[in-house]
């Protein structure tokens, strides 16, 4: 029998290329399949997050569960979000996590993309809301469609950090009652002992962030609600405030208070009789307000009203005044029996 010989161009090396491009064009074909089955969708700033298309939702070919390599879609303050997978070359795949929304004090269910498993996450922490889900919102004074962004990183975990407990001192006195002395010496007193403290001095504030208020009486009830507000910033970051104002009116005290929970606000009382501070006179606003140059000041064409309920009153002893470090002493055994200085 006669074998009619191959053609000159084939040889072994010429199959073997074959063979390579069929394979090629094989695992071309898979890849365009597959990529197929996903959409880039932005959410909130990420904008490389993918997700499963349903119509292309078909089962996983054996080979693409070998090598596998997660890969972050999108990073947004050192957390992943969006995690992927590829195989080889393979496309990549967002993970969509469920997540219970509390609205209004009912439960629902929605979809949040791209968002990882962490199961104590609240329900606004990832950048993005779905459709079915809307965050309540909120209108407050002047300020419309607000909204309450809630962390969760919460005020008890920053104390276990501090080994403290955040609170408001709130030292309120005339002018020359040894405010400002007190809020000194008990802050280095505590800060000896390992506490963080901060310090809302009266004076101090009105350079800043209270400048754009005189001392009139609708001024000077703003002053304190600033304070306020910004004291229980502090108290809600675990930090000690010290808030030291004359504060004169209870209103304003009380107002204060309400912004906090029980027991975070503890009033101190500087009890000091207004002919002592007109005799000390430190900033000689007295004499001023004596001769006509000042008016409405505190104390003298001005009330102050005290205190009814503090939780702390500094008197005179016998007469004569305890130095700050001795008052400071009295407050710091306050609080260490309360338990806000964690040992």
């Amino acid at each position: 029998m006669h074998v009619i010989p191959p053609p000159p161009w084939v040889s072994d090396t010429t199959t073997l290329y074959f063979c390579l491009c069929v394979c090629i064009l094989f695992i071309a074909r898979e890849m365009i399949i597959r990529s197929l089955r996903f959409k880039m969708v932005a959410i909130g700033k990420c904008s490389s997050i993918y997700r499963t298309s349903p119509e292309f939702d078909f089962q996983e070919p054996s080979w693409g569960k070998l090598g596998l390599l997660k890969l972050p879609a999108c990073n947004y303050g050192g957390k992943s979000f969006g995690e992927v997978k590829t195989s080889f070359v393979a496309p990549l795949r967002a993970i969509e996590a469920s997540r219970t929304s509390q609205v209004n004090g009912k439960a629902e269910n929605f979809q949040r993309s791209g968002c990882d498993s962490y199961d104590d996450l609240p329900t606004n922490d990832c950048n993005g809301f779905s459709g079915k889900s809307r965050p309540q919102m909120s209108t407050i004074g002047n300020s419309t469609n607000i909204v309450w962004h809630k962390c969760s990183v919460e005020k008890c975990d920053r104390e276990e950090l501090l080994e403290q407990r955040g609170c408001v001192i709130w030292v309120t006195g005339l002018s020359g009652s040894g405010k400002s002395s007190l809020a000194c010496a008990l802050s280095r007193g505590l800060h000896a002992r390992g506490k963080l403290t901060y310090i809302l001095d009266g004076d101090n504030l009105r350079h800043g962030l209270n400048r754009d208020l005189s001392f009139r009486a609708e001024d000077r009830a703003e002053n304190i609600r600033r304070t306020g507000e910004v004291a229980k910033l502090f108290a809600d970051a675990g930090v000690i405030c010290i808030a030291s104002l004359i504060s004169p009116y209870r209103k304003e005290r009380d107002a204060c208070r309400a912004l906090l929970a029980e027991g975070d606000f503890i009033e101190v009382f500087m009890d000091v009789p207004l002919h002592v501070c007109e005799a000390r006179d430190p900033k000689g606003l007295y004499k001023l307000a004596r001769a006509g140059k000042i008016k409405g000041f505190t104390g003298i064409d001005d009330p102050y009203e005290p205190p009814l309920t503090s939780e702390i009153v500094l008197h005179q002893n016998q007469g004569l005044c305890d130095s700050p470090n001795d008052l400071a002493d009295t407050v710091i055994l306050y609080l260490d029996k309360k338990g806000y200085l964690k040992e």
